[in-house]
């Protein structure tokens, strides 16, 4: 007898193969038959009329402080994630001192936009080293299976105290300190290590994260504990922008490559985007990437499948008239409070004849680049949008639908049209501002990106960037928009195999997990099953489920008919069942 048999549905199997319509049966689990299934199964579910495929492994997610509170795991969990691998950009928990712990809350709070009320109220902080860390959060009931990797910051804060903090190089103890604690983490079971070197991290108090800078013999000096193991990867997130005088992309590239080639042939990943500032660079990246592979190493881009963007709001964590005087004078009022005030037709004249100041600078959180997008607005306005049109959502629009567009249409200035929009749906509007991806325009040189044969779907920052972003629907996104949705407008895109493939196996291969990211029997039974014609997602909504009544957008889905995790089904019509089967996976155990 089966635990559960799936009939009649079109799998994938996520090696790359056409869908073929059969049945999966399932045992304690496991994936015991693909096929006839004759026989009785306790639960039978038909799958007719829509695909089936391997659940998805999310590689680049920020649920390090939400995981040890939270048992659902959304949005993850929601979008067909099945495992998602926390730790990325070098920030995290652990390992970490007691006296230590509000530098890291104030860290992840600046770097990753998480609320420090939630992290202060939510985590037990049941654990000091990386292990401990390990063992506290397997032992909590969570809806999907979760990995971790050792992140550089907490690390360096452990290992120098705080010298780790005022930009000071570590010395030779220091290093063999942090060489020390990343083998135990990776003989424990962790199946990393990462770096995050970007200008837009910073402590919620303004400081640069403990290793945006480190140094050559820091990073080679760690990379080195990878030595001997048959597991565990090296992960980089790095603008290219945090650069010292003389200091080019060609010198801190080699700086990468060091860090790399010292990792004992251990597989990599490097992050991949097209920034208006250096519209080049991810060309770049891929070139001096191949010219790596080619000599040996084995790195994969991660690649986001729509723009790196922001959305902005009166609610969200930033927004186009938060420099401005007046407003900064009402910015601790309710949301109801500052509304009532910006509908004055006094205050808004005033508000407009004035110039926004400077938010950036020393102790404070806000990155200088915001300043930039302030100064910049009318530039900037050719490229934001309303994202919602006609219940459509839409994140490839062209600049006729734009702000400034609506304001030249309207003869209006882009700060009066702006204004206007958010304070429309009772100041709950939301503005979408494609960041990276988008120079273009389009989404061309996305598409080349993601068809980069060492490309992986990554960067959806679950848990991460609350009050910005929500792109923890990245999976839905690239099965809807990219398969189906812009193939019909009649552009290219990508075949529905080929993003199954890439959601599952390609991910399951870089970790080395060898029994999740295929639909083959002896395989665990992480599974979805998709009304993939059905596939939608809704517009992002700010709501308040956080510890301390933190907020956070959430963006809910249509089309997930079914998510197994082991065979226990953790979705069911969209929405989160009672079952809780995700446990951490550990690599080289």
């Amino acid at each position: 007898m089966f635990d559960l048999k799936i009939t009649d549905g079109l799998v994938f199997d996520g090696n790359g193969d056409d869908g073929v319509i059969t049945n999966i049966g399932i045992k304690d689990g496991l994936i015991i038959e693909i096929g006839d299934c004759a026989g009785e199964a306790a639960q039978t579910i038909s799958a007719k009329g829509h695909i089936v495929t391997p659940g998805f492994i999310d590689l680049h997610t920020h649920y390090d402080g939400q995981i040890s509170w939270d048992e659902e795991m959304k949005p993850s969990v929601n979008h067909g994630v099945t495992t998602a691998l926390l730790g990325n950009c070098g920030v995290g928990f652990a390992p970490c001192r007691t006296e230590d712990r509000d530098k890291l809350i104030r860290l992840m709070e600046g770097v990753e936009d998480i609320p420090g009320t939630a992290l202060h109220e939510g985590m037990d902080w049941q654990w000091e080293t990386f292990p401990e860390y390990m063992d506290a959060i397997d032992a909590k009931p969570h809806t999907i299976d979760f990995a971790v990797m050792m992140p550089h910051d907490p690390l360096r804060v452990y290992a120098m105290g705080d010298r780790a903090v005022f930009n000071e190089p570590a010395n030779d103890t220091d290093i063999k300190k942090m060489r020390e604690l990343t083998r135990e983490a990776l003989e424990s079971g962790a199946l990393g290590f990462s770096i995050g070197r970007s200008d837009f991290h910073k402590s919620s108090d303004g400081q640069w994260t403990p290793g945006s800078e480190a140094g050559k013999d820091e990073l080679v000096g760690i990379a080195q504990a990878f030595e001997g193991l048959d597991h565990g990867v090296l992960q980089v997130v790095n603008d290219f922008d945090m650069l010292r005088e003389g200091e080019s992309f060609e010198t801190e590239f080699d700086l990468m490559e060091a860090f790399y080639r010292a990792g004992h042939g251990h597989k990599g990943s490097m992050s991949l985007m097209e920034r208006d500032f250096a519209p080049d660079d991810w060309k770049n990246i891929i070139r001096r990437t191949e010219a790596m592979n080619a000599d040996g190493l084995d790195i994969s881009f991660q690649v986001a499948p729509r723009a790196i963007g922001s959305f902005t709001g009166l609610n969200c964590t930033f927004h186009p008239l938060m420099a401005f005087p007046s407003y900064l004078a009402i910015r601790e009022k309710t949301l109801a409070e500052r509304v009532a005030i910006l509908k004055d037709p006094e205050f808004k004249k005033q508000l407009l004849s004035e110039s926004p100041i400077k938010l950036s600078g020393e102790g404070s959180p806000v990155p200088p680049v915001v300043d930039v997008m302030i100064e910049n607005f009318e530039h900037i306005a050719e490229k934001q949008f309303k994202l919602d049109y006609a219940g459509k959502v839409d994140y490839e629009q062209t600049n006729a639908t734009s702000i400034a567009a609506l304001a030249r249409k309207n003869g209006v200035s882009v700060w009066e049209q702006a204004y206007d929009m958010m304070l429309e749906d009772d100041g709950k509007a939301l503005i979408y501002y494609p960041v990276y991806n988008y120079y273009e325009m389009n989404y061309d040189n996305v598409l080349t990106m993601m068809k980069h044969p060492k490309a992986l779907p990554g960067l959806s920052d679950g848990g991460a960037h609350v009050g910005t972003i929500c792109d923890a629907s990245f999976p839905t996104y690239l099965l809807s928009h990219w398969t189906r949705d812009r193939i019909r407008k009649g552009n290219d895109g990508i075949a529905l195999k080929r993003a199954v493939q890439m959601l599952t196996a390609d991910g399951a291969d870089y970790l080395g997990l060898t029994d999740r990211g295929r639909l083959k029997v002896g395989m665990r039974a992480d599974i979805n099953i998709i009304d993939y014609d059905g596939l939608d997602l809704a517009m992002p909504e700010m709501v308040q489920d956080l510890p301390a009544g933190g907020q956070r957008l959430i963006q809910s889905v249509k089309g997930y008919k079914a998510t197994f995790v082991k065979g226990e089904q953790v979705i069911a019509n969209d929405a989160v069942t009672e079952a809780r089967p995700g446990r951490l996976v550990r690599g080289g155990v």
